[in-house]
């Protein structure tokens, strides 16, 4: 098992920025991958941004492309989402999660971080 802790959630303007960050402790080199969901109150918990452990690769939703970023400090076992150009509609509580590998789904979560979008 992998446990995730995330920080850097907090109240921000529209057209502002944040960066959030995951700190991953446990079983760490059986993960295959690690990113970013986000879910808005009375909807259902979307994809935002994901990387690929062994390679780097990313993926973005179309929502979010532009204006976040994620990355990896491997050495701090430590996943990052830098997020630009804030809107109203990024307001959520964003979750890291982790992945086993490529079918196993996102299937290990932390407790989440509030961002809210102030217009």
């Amino acid at each position: 098992q992998v446990q995730l802790a995330e920080s850097g959630g907090g109240l921000v303007q529209a057209g502002d920025s944040l960066r959030l960050s995951c700190t991953a402790s446990g079983r760490i080199f059986a993960t295959y991958a690690m990113g970013w969901l986000r879910q808005a109150p009375g909807k259902e918990r979307d994809f935002v941004a994901s990387i690929t452990l062994p390679s780097g690769l990313t993926s973005y939703a179309d929502s979010v492309k532009g204006r976040f970023t994620i990355s990896r400090d491997s050495a701090k076992n430590t996943v990052f989402l830098e997020m630009n150009s804030l809107k109203p509609e990024d307001t959520a509580t964003y979750y890291c999660s982790a992945m086993e590998h490529p079918r196993s789904g996102w299937s290990m979560w932390g407790r989440g971080t509030q961002v809210t979008i102030s217009s």
